[in-house]
């Protein structure tokens, strides 16, 4: 009898084991010890990591579940149920979702060490994947809300960690409300899913999508589509998740967190959740042109602006936040292209080397004893050569040189959307090349800054200065890994062999990738791989990063002050790249400040002078005023009585004389 005659116990076991590993470091951490806590986390898991791939393995064996685990309650005859789906893309997806967290949880024994809220931030980073697997899992929007919203939670717990900063509170908040803001237009997507199909389950819906392409409801006098709306609301949720401009404001912030945490909320967990829910969703967006266009155009957006703003950063980790935000709106321009599976592939690919990054980052973090600036830094190469090696091989994956992992993924985004018909194709591929230049630039300039050039920090700073713990590049090493051959493998299966099966609808007319395939074979006799590699080589974007290359060299080795004059020069851009286009100034003053103002309306206006002014204290006063008039009718004289009786008589016989 082996594992595979029980899997469906398997998949309840893949997210229950880091839960349960949660709950252990959580509540009972003051007893088993920081040990204790973290070999608990950290085999919880493993063993998570171990059982996806036995699914996966499952899956490719042609082996796929969907089905109810439990029914949470019926209400108005809609079953809640929690279920799962296992396919290829939620296969994938746990595989990459527990290897990375299984990367980090080593990690932060290293990192962490020390701090005060270890076993804490062991338990909510168990409860972080826990909640990744439940939505990847979900066959069911109930479930998939349930994860979306869990990611949400523990992000707001993770960033705020070290909650007596004051920055970290403020990042926080800020992740919290933004993503309120996305998640509205979710959940609104997910009620209008019920109302229109009567169903929360994927199959049920996706099944019946066809026969509502027709629907429409009016909007602001004008009629749109039923399965628009639709997909529009719950693309909002996935800007919040996935920080998608204008939703993207609360990613760069969320670097007030420990390191490890930014690397799992930007490699592996919650803005990928964004890019997952669109790929899963694939049947519905398909069937709406409109809302292809819309997520074409903010990927686009997104993927160039954000590249921008990294140009200017000084502080390392957020060099790497705003890459996270350039390369998740690649991901999006895939979705809208409807490239999903190009998409999902950089999804993956991108997941190892930006795990990479983040955690060398976090490396170098804890050399210089806690100095995020690149400005202070410079020589570490000699100091710390597992660090520096592992950086650039995720360096050269991020811009996407070939062979490595990021190339593959990456190219066939930018073909992918060459080869789209949509409105707005050409405006994005312009974006995504020219992306490639600015990517290639900030990468190398934070490699310069950081490894390389004459130290810049102190004597005694610099001669401190070591490579890390084994627990920390150990992972360093198992990401570099992938980062460097995992495209080159999955390349030709995921793209062009059909991997991902039925778990992924594309229309004929709108599939970008069939025309790649065209493009690709048949070249000389050469392996796909390899004639890539050829066409690539020649390629704008290749050539663009070989561009990108060359400036930093000349900024930042050749000539350093080159940067500084040419910030004089184009003072007004270099002002508006370091303020982030004003995002956070209008946020504060339009939202923040307006709310702030409309609510001392609604208090002293609405609630002080209208409510207790004139309704509760008004009333009061008025029933005073009338009963003290009215007081001194009943002065006890039998006259003024028989007076007010005449009078009233008088009154009566009056009206009834002239109604009559």
């Amino acid at each position: 009898m082996t594992i595979f005659e029980h899997m469906e116990a398997v998949y309840l076991t893949v997210p229950l084991v880091c839960l349960a590993a949660s709950a252990i470091a959580g509540v009972f951490g003051p007893f088993i010890g920081r040990a204790g806590a973290h070999w608990i986390a950290i085999l919880g898991v493993a063993i998570s990591c171990a059982l996806s791939v036995v699914v996966y393995i499952d899956v490719l064996n042609g082996n796929h579940f969907n089905g109810v685990v439990y029914t949470w309650g019926v209400t108005g005859g809609l079953p809640l149920e929690i279920g799962f789906l296992i396919d290829e893309l939620s296969a994938m997806m746990m595989v990459v979702v527990t290897f990375v967290s299984f990367m980090v949880h080593v990690y932060t024994v290293g990192y962490m060490h020390g701090d005060p809220g270890y076993q804490r931030f062991f338990s909510y980073i168990s409860l972080f994947t826990f909640a990744m697997l439940m939505l990847v899992m979900s066959n069911n929007f109930l479930q998939l809300f349930f994860g979306w919203e869990g990611v949400g939670l523990v992000s707001y717990l993770l960033i705020g960690f070290w909650f007596e900063k004051e920055t970290a509170i403020y990042a926080s908040l800020k992740a919290f409300l933004v993503n309120r803001v996305g998640d509205f237009g979710f959940l609104l997507g997910i009620a209008a899913v019920v109302y229109v199909f009567g169903s929360l389950d994927y199959a049920a819906v996706f099944a019946t999508a066809p026969q509502a392409q027709d629907m429409t409801v009016s909007i602001l006098g004008g009629e749109m589509g039923w399965i628009t709306v639709i997909c529009l609301l719950l693309f909002v949720g996935a800007m919040g998740k996935s920080a998608q401009v204008p939703l993207h404001v609360w990613l760069p912030d969320s670097m007030e967190g420990p390191t490890p945490i930014s690397a799992l909320i930007h490699a592996a967990t919650m803005v990928t959740a964004g890019i997952f829910m669109v790929a899963r969703m694939s049947p519905l967006f398909e069937l709406s042109e409109t809302a292809l266009s819309v997520v074409m155009i903010i990927g686009a957006l997104t993927a160039f602006f954000m590249a921008l703003i990294g140009m200017v950063q000084n502080d390392i980790k957020r060099v790497v936040a705003y890459s996270t935000l350039s390369q998740l709106g690649y991901m999006t321009v895939a979705l809208g292209a409807s490239a999903y599976a190009a998409g999902i592939f950089h999804l993956g690919t991108h997941a190892f080397f930006k795990a990479l990054l983040f955690l060398a980052a976090g490396s170098v973090i804890i050399a210089l004893h806690h100095e995020q600036d690149m400005r202070k830094m410079g020589g570490l190469k000699k100091a710390m050569p597992i660090t520096f090696i592992t950086a650039w091989v995720g360096t050269l994956a991020l811009i996407g040189f070939p062979p490595f992992a990021g190339f593959f993924s990456k190219d066939a985004i930018i073909e992918a959307v060459h080869a789209s018909e949509l409105a707005p194709a050409e405006f994005a591929y312009i974006a995504l090349v020219a992306g490639t230049f600015v990517t290639s630039f900030y990468s190398f300039r934070l490699l310069f800054l950081t490894f390389h050039g004459k130290p810049r920090m102190s004597h005694e700073q610099f001669a401190r200065a070591k490579e890390s713990p084994w627990v920390v590049t150990l992972p360093l090493v198992f990401l570099a890994i992938p980062s460097m051959i995992v495209g080159a493998i999955y390349f030709e299966p995921m793209l062009f062999g059909g991997f991902f099966g039925d778990s992924l609808a594309v229309l004929p007319e709108h599939d970008t990738l069939a025309v790649l395939a065209s493009h690709h074979h048949g070249v000389h006799g050469t392996s796909l791989v390899s004639e890539t590699i050829m066409r690539g080589l020649r390629a704008p974007p290749v050539i663009l990063t070989v561009a990108g290359f060359l400036v930093a060299w000349l900024f930042y080795i050749k000539n350093p002050e080159l940067p500084k004059r040419l910030a004089a020069t184009f003072g007004a851009i270099h002002y508006a790249l370091m303020n982030k286009y004003g995002f956070d100034e209008f946020n504060d003053i339009v939202f923040a400040r307006g709310a702030r103002a409309i609510g001392v309306v609604f208090w002293k206006v609405v609630d002080a002078f209208v409510i207790d002014g004139v309704f509760v204290n008004g009333t009061a006063r008025t029933v005073g005023w009338v009963s003290g008039a009215i007081r001194h009718i009943q002065s006890g004289y039998i006259y003024h009585y028989a007076f007010a009786m005449i009078i009233g008589l008088f009154a009566l016989i009056s009206w009834h004389l002239i109604t009559a």
